[in-house]
C-alpha cells in the first residue's frame, strides 16, 4: 500500500518580542486603551520564511497582543507594561504555502484594545514548483559625475518572468549596496583610484542575474589648494582693562575656504574661529601690537591685517576692605555642626569671599552661609565671619555669635559647680550652663565673667543722658543685670504696669537709632529692647536684679512715689524676727513667673542689707529692719534655699537653666553681721560690691574702691584696726579682702569683683597726701547719721547726685567716668546745661593720682580741695590681672552707662567702652577660672554627720566673734571621744582662734600671716577641734563647741572627721 505524504507547514510557536524604551523617560502604568500598533512584515521577496510584526511608538502600552491571519487568531503573546514609551513584537512563520495571507494585530490591556490596519502579504512556489528564472543581466552599466571622493552609476533596467524586484551593487568583489533603481552614488572614495563595479538583478523569488559588465571607475586626483586666504581687514580694539582687551575683524575670503584665524602679539599667538575675540591674562600697564592672520584647510595662511597697539589699563591697588558681614546668627545646632547665616558684605570692587573663624580655626566660603561641622558636643563656640576682596582686603569682624552645641544625654550632675546646693529636684539642665568641670559657658571668647548693671531710670526724658539696650556693648559682656525689679505690696516681682510711661515695659523711643520695638513682644519699653538685642547675642545671658539700696524696703510707684511696704525685710522676716514662710512662697513663685513672662535668665537678689548690725542700709527702711535684725539672717538663709528650688524646678520643666546671684555687701562691718553666709552655697555665683568703701557718710577720705589695703586707711585707724593686735593688721575696706571673706563658701570661680564706673568725692578737705587719708566733715548731716557725717562734693563735682527729702542736692562727689575725665582735662562739657550746671564754674586744676599699692587713680584739686575717687584704664587693667593671677570668675560693672570714651566730634569726653574694652582684652582667650575650692584630698569615705555654726550674739555684741560650732551625728555609729574635726576657713581673718569654754581648738595650717598690705598672700587657715576623750556623741545627738575669732569669715570649706584613726569626709 503506497502512502501519501502531505507537506504540511510547520509555524516555529516561539515569538520574537522586542520592547523598545526610549532613553531617559521614566516608565509607569497604563492609564488608557493601548495605543494604535503599526504592522510591518520582515521580507518582501514572496519567500514562505517571514515575519509579520507591529510597532506602537508612543502613548498606553499594551499586556498581550493577538495575531490574526485571515481573521483567525495564529498566535498570542505577553507584553510588559512601560506606558507610555514604545512597544513592539513580532511573528515568524517558515515553510509557509503559496498563497496570499492577510494580517492584523489586536493589542490589549485591562482599559480595552486596539487593532491595526492590515496588509497583505504572498508566498509564491513555496513547495519548489515556484518561480526559478533568473532577470536578464543589468546593461550599459556607465558612470558620471566622478569626484576625488565619489561617483554616481547607472544602468539599464533587467527584465524577468515575474517581476525585478531590486539590484546589487558590487565594488570589486564585495556588495556595496541593494537599490531598487537603476542608479546608485558611491562614497568616500580615495582620489585618484581605479574602483571596478558590477551589478546583478534580483526578483521576488530569489533568483539573482548574472553580473554585468564591470565598469573601471577612477576618482579625480586632488589639486593642491596654494591660494592662501586675503588677509583679515579693519582690525580693532574695544574694551580695554588692565589685563584684558576686545578684538574685532572684517571676515577673510578664500578660493576654497577660511577654516580659522590666528591672533598674534609678541610670541604668543591664540587661535579662534570667529571674527572678533578677547585676550585675557595680559599684563596691567603694558603696551601690546595685536596682527590677526586667516588660514584655510591646506593649511595657507594669509598675509596679517593692520596692526592695532593697546596699552592695558594700569591698575589702582585696591586697598578698600569689605563691610563687615552682618546680622551673624546660627540655626540648627547639633553636637557636631551648626548652620551659619549672614548678611552679604559690600565692596568698592567685589567681594570674593568670607573667612567664618571660630578658636583658632578658619574656614573660607563663598557664599553668605555655611554649615561648620567637626564640632566637639556640649562646646561653647564663638563665630565670627569676615568678607575679602580680590584684593586680599579682609573687613573688620561680623557681630559675633556663641553657640552650645548639642550633647548626647549626660549626667547633668557632672556639670553642677562644685559646692552649689543640690536642690534634689531631678533632671536640672546643669550642662545647658556649665561644662563637665562645673565652669559656666560664656559667649564672646571670654573665659571670665563680665556682667554690667543695665539701669531703668536713664531714660533721656530730662534731657539728660540716654543710655539704652541699644548702647549696651552686647559683644564683650557674659552677662546684664536690669536694675531693678522691687518687691509689691503682694510681696511680688514688679516692675510696675504696661503704662506708656513705664521705663521697663511701657515706654518706647521714636525716631531713636537701635530703639525700634521688635513686635513680637507684647510688652515695650527696656524689657522689649533687652530681649530684642539678645536674639542677636543668644549667648548673653540678662538677670533681672531685684531691690537695689532704694527699693530694699520699699518702692516706687507709677508715680515715681516710694512706698515703704518693708520689701525685702517684711517680705523674709515677721515683725517678732520668725520666718515669713508664706511671704518667701509668694516672692519666690511670682519670680519664676516673672523671668519666664519677659525672657530673663535669672533672678539677681540685691538686698542691702540681711545684716544683724543696726542701722545698716537705707535709713528709709531702718523702721523695718531694726526690729527685726535678729532673724534677718536666717530667713535670709531661707529666701535663698526656696528660691534656688523653685528655680531648679522651672529649670528643669522648661529645658533651661536659671541662675541665681546676689549683690553681696563687701564692708567687713556689714558682714560681721551676716554670720558666715551660708546662703552663699545655693548662689551660681555671687557679685561683690567692692565699691562704696569710702564716702561722704563719714568725714574719711579714701577710695572708692580699692583693690588693696596700704596701712593707712584712716578709718580703719579710727576704729583702732591696726592697732588692735586681735585684728592681726588687716586692714578689711579693700577688695582682695573681701574676695577671700567669700572663699570660705565658693571656689575662686564663683566670685565676681565689683568696680565703679561713678566717682565718690570730698570738699573741703583737710590733710592727707594729695588729699588721700584726709578728713572733710559735714557740717549739715541727716539726721539719721547723728551729726557725724563726711563733706561731699557737690556742684559740678557731683554731676550724678541724689537728692534728700526736701528735694535738695546730697554731697557725694558722685560722677560718671566720662564727667571724671573732662575734669581731669579740664574740659567743660557740652551736657552741663543739661543737668543744671551752666554757670557752674570750672575752678582749678583736677589732677590724677595713681596709688600703685592700693590700685587707686583720684584726682586732687589743691584749689577747691576737692577728692574724687576714680576708676580708669590703668586701675582696670590691674584689677582684671589680679583677678586672673588668683583664678577668679570675672568682674561685675555698676553702672554700664559710666564708661567713658572720648567724642572727637565734641572735643570731650562722653559715653564710651574704654574699661569694659579693656576687661574685654584681659578676660577673652585667657586661662579657665578655678573650680574647686579644695585645699586637701577629700577622703572618699564620708561619715554622715554635720557641723554648723550658730549662736552667733546680735550686731556690736558679736565682738569678738563667738560662735558655737555644732557638731550633729546622723549616723547609726557613735563619734567616740578624742575624734577630730578640721575645716578651712578664709584668710579674711588672722590665725587666732581659740575658745572660752576650754575647748580643744588647733590652727593646723596657716594662709596668712602679719598685716594685708599689697593683700593677703593665702587662702585658707586650717583649724582643728578635738572631742574631749572623755565624751562621746551617739547616733542622733549633737555637741556644741565654742569658738572665738576677730573679723568675718564665711564657710567653712573641706570639713573632715577623724575617728578611731579612721578620716571621713563630712557635710558642713
Amino acid at each position: 500500500m503506497r502512502r501519501m505524504k502531505k507537506t504540511v507547514a510547520i509555524m516555529l510557536l516561539s515569538a520574537l518580542i522586542v520592547l523598545s524604551v526610549l532613553p531617559g523617560l521614566g516608565l509607569a502604568a497604563a492609564s488608557g486603551a493601548p495605543g494604535a500598533p503599526l504592522l510591518y512584515q520582515s521580507n518582501w521577496n514572496n519567500s514562505p520564511n517571514y515575519s509579520i510584526g507591529f510597532n506602537m511608538w508612543w502613548g498606553n502600552n499594551g499586556t498581550a497582543w493577538k495575531l490574526y491571519e485571515n481573521n483567525v487568531v495564529v498566535h498570542t503573546g505577553t507584553l510588559i507594561d512601560q506606558s507610555p514609551n514604545a512597544q513592539t513584537a513580532s511573528f515568524a512563520f517558515t515553510n509557509k504555502p503559496s498563497g496570499t495571507y492577510v494580517y492584523k494585530v489586536e493589542l490589549i490591556n485591562s482599559y480595552g484594545s486596539s487593532t491595526s490596519g492590515t496588509i497583505s502579504y504572498q508566498v509564491i512556489n513555496a513547495s519548489g514548483g515556484g518561480d526559478s528564472q533568473a532577470p536578464s543581466v543589468p546593461g550599459n552599466l556607465a558612470a558620471s559625475d566622478i569626484t576625488e571622493n565619489s561617483v554616481k552609476l547607472s544602468w539599464n533596467a533587467s527584465t524577468d518572468n515575474v517581476g525585478v524586484t531590486g539590484y546589487e551593487v558590487y565594488q570589486g568583489g564585495s556588495l556595496a549596496a541593494t537599490v531598487a533603481g537603476t542608479s546608485y552614488t558611491a562614497t568616500a572614495l580615495t582620489a585618484g583610484t581605479a574602483y571596478t563595479y558590477t551589478v546583478k538583478a534580483r526578483d521576488a523569488a530569489g533568483n539573482v542575474s548574472a553580473a554585468s559588465l564591470p565598469l573601471v571607475v577612477t576618482t579625480l586626483a586632488v589639486t593642491p589648494d596654494t591660494t592662501a586666504p586675503s588677509a583679515p581687514a579693519n582690525l580693532t580694539a574695544s574694551n580695554v582693562t588692565s589685563s584684558s582687551v576686545s578684538l574685532e575683524w572684517a571676515a577673510s575670503t578664500d578660493d576654497v575656504g577660511v577654516t580659522g584665524y590666528t591672533v598674534n602679539y609678541g610670541s604668543t599667538s591664540v587661535s579662534v574661529s570667529g571674527t572678533s575675540t578677547t585676550i585675557a591674562g595680559l599684563a596691567s600697564g603694558t603696551s601690546y601690537t595685536f596682527v590677526v592672520t586667516a588660514k584655510d584647510a591646506a593649511g595657507n595662511v594669509s598675509a596679517a591685517s593692520n596692526s592695532v597697539v593697546v596699552t592695558t589699563l594700569a591698575v589702582v591697588p585696591d586697598t578698600t576692605a569689605p563691610s563687615a558681614p552682618a546680622n551673624l546668627t546660627a540655626s540648627s545646632v547639633t553636637s557636631s555642626s551648626v548652620a551659619l547665616t549672614w548678611a552679604a558684605s559690600t565692596d568698592n570692587v567685589g567681594v570674593t569671599g568670607y573667612t567664618v573663624s571660630y578658636g583658632s580655626t578658619d574656614v573660607s566660603v563663598t557664599g553668605t552661609s555655611a554649615t561648620i561641622s567637626g564640632l566637639t558636643p556640649n562646646t561653647s563656640y564663638t563665630f565670627v565671619v569676615k568678607a575679602k576682596d580680590a584684593a586680599g582686603n579682609v573687613s573688620a569682624a561680623s557681630n559675633a555669635v556663641t553657640v552650645l552645641t548639642e550633647t548626647a544625654p549626660v549626667n547633668q550632675d557632672a556639670c553642677r559647680p562644685e559646692g552649689l546646693y543640690d536642690s534634689g529636684v531631678e533632671g536640672v539642665p546643669y550642662c545647658s550652663a556649665y561644662d563637665t568641670d562645673g565652669r559656666e559657658l560664656l559667649p564672646n571668647g571670654l573665659d571670665r565673667r563680665i556682667i554690667g548693671y543695665f539701669t531703668s531710670w536713664r531714660t533721656g526724658d530730662n534731657g539728660q543722658l540716654r543710655y539704652l539696650a541699644s548702647d549696651i556693648p552686647w559683644n564683650k559682656l557674659s552677662h546684664i543685670n536690669y536694675a531693678f525689679a522691687h518687691i509689691d505690696s503682694n510681696n511680688k516681682v514688679s516692675v510696675g504696669s504696661h503704662s506708656p510711661n513705664n521705663a521697663s515695659l511701657g515706654k518706647t523711643w521714636p525716631g531713636v537709632a537701635g530703639a525700634e520695638m521688635d513686635p513680637s513682644y507684647s510688652y515695650q519699653g527696656h524689657f522689649n529692647l533687652l530681649n530684642k538685642f539678645k536674639k542677636q547675642n543668644p549667648g548673653v545671658k540678662t538677670l533681672i536684679s531685684v531691690g537695689g539700696w532704694a527699693e530694699t524696703g520699699g518702692y516706687f510707684n507709677d508715680n515715681g512715689d516710694r512706698v515703704a511696704n518693708g520689701g525685702f525685710y517684711t517680705m523674709t522676716t515677721n515683725a517678732d524676727g520668725s520666718v515669713n514662710e508664706a511671704g518667701i512662697e509668694a516672692f519666690s513663685d511670682s519670680a519664676v513667673a516673672f523671668i519666664r513672662q519677659y525672657g530673663f535668665d535669672g533672678v539677681d537678689i540685691d538686698y542691702e542689707y540681711p545684716t544683724s548690725m543696726k542701722d545698716a542700709g537705707n535709713p528709709h527702711d531702718w523702721v523695718f529692719s531694726t526690729p527685726r535684725l535678729a532673724g534677718l539672717a536666717k530667713s535670709y538663709d531661707v529666701l535663698m534655699k526656696t528660691l534656688r528650688t523653685k528655680l531648679d524646678q522651672a529649670s528643669a520643666e522648661d529645658g533651661q537653666y536659671y541662675m541665681l546671684t546676689i549683690a553681696s555687701p563687701s564692708s567687713g562691718y556689714l558682714l560681721r553681721g551676716m554670720e558666715t553666709f551660708n546662703s552663699l552655697k545655693y548662689l551660681d555665683y555671687v557679685n561683690v560690691m567692692s565699691y562704696d568703701l569710702h564716702g561722704a557718710w563719714n568725714e574719711f577720705v579714701g577710695p572708692n574702691a580699692q583693690l588693696f589695703d596700704d596701712g593707712k586707711d584712716a578709718e580703719l585707724k579710727a576704729a583702732g584696726v591696726y592697732s588692735t593686735a586681735e585684728y592681726g593688721g588687716i586692714g578689711y575696706l579693700n577688695t582682695d579682702w573681701a574676695y577671700h571673706y567669700m572663699r570660705g563658701m565658693m571656689q575662686a570661680g564663683r566670685i565676681n569683683i565689683g568696680v565703679p564706673y561713678y566717682t565718690r568725692g570730698f570738699q573741703n578737705v583737710v590733710g592727707g597726701t594729695n588729699g588721700l587719708w584726709g578728713t572733710a566733715k559735714g557740717t549739715v548731716c541727716p539726721t539719721e547719721l547723728k551729726g557725724k557725717c563726711g563733706d561731699g562734693a557737690v556742684g559740678i563735682d557731683n554731676l550724678w547726685h541724689d537728692k534728700n527729702d526736701s528735694g535738695h542736692e546730697l554731697g557725694a562727689g558722685s560722677n560718671p567716668m566720662w564727667h571724671a575725665k573732662n575734669l581731669e582735662f579740664g574740659i567743660r562739657g557740652t551736657y552741663l546745661g543739661d543737668y543744671g550746671l551752666e554757670a557752674a564754674p570750672l575752678t582749678g586744676t583736677y589732677t590724677r593720682h595713681y596709688d600703685e599699692t592700693l590700685v587707686a587713680p583720684w584726682l586732687w584739686n589743691s584749689t577747691k580741695r576737692v577728692f574724687i575717687s576714680t576708676e580708669d584704664e590703668q586701675s582696670i587693667n590691674a584689677k582684671a590681672d589680679w583677678a586672673i593671677e588668683n583664678s577668679i570668675g570675672g568682674l561685675m560693672i555698676w553702672e554700664l552707662a559710666g564708661d567713658y570714651g572720648w567724642d572727637a566730634g565734641k572735643s570731650e569726653y562722653g559715653v564710651g567702652y574704654t574699661m569694659t574694652n579693656a576687661m574685654y582684652n584681659k578676660f577673652s582667650n585667657t586661662t579657665p577660672y578655678g573650680n574647686t575650692n579644695r585645699t586637701i584630698a577629700m577622703p572618699a569615705e564620708k561619715f554622715d554627720a554635720s557641723i554648723e555654726f550658730t549662736g552667733f550674739k546680735l550686731g556690736d555684741q558679736n565682738f569678738p566673734i563667738n560662735p558655737k560650732i555644732k557638731l550633729t551625728n546622723n549616723s547609726n555609729t557613735t563619734i567616740t571621744g578624742g575624734a577630730v574635726i578640721e575645716f578651712d576657713v578664709p584668710t579674711s581673718t588672722n590665725a587666732l582662734f581659740r575658745s572660752w569654754n576650754g575647748d580643744q581648738v588647733s590652727v593646723i595650717s596657716t594662709g596668712h600671716t602679719g598685716n594685708n598690705i599689697g593683700g593677703l598672700k593665702g587662702d585658707f587657715h586650717r583649724i582643728a577641734i578635738t572631742v574631749p576623750g572623755w565624751k562621746s556623741i551617739a547616733p542622733g545627738a549633737s555637741e556644741l563647741f565654742d569658738l572665738v575669732y576677730y573679723l568675718p569669715i564665711s564657710g567653712p570649706a573641706n570639713v573632715t572627721i577623724t575617728i578611731d584613726g579612721v578620716t571621713y569626709s563630712l557635710n558642713p
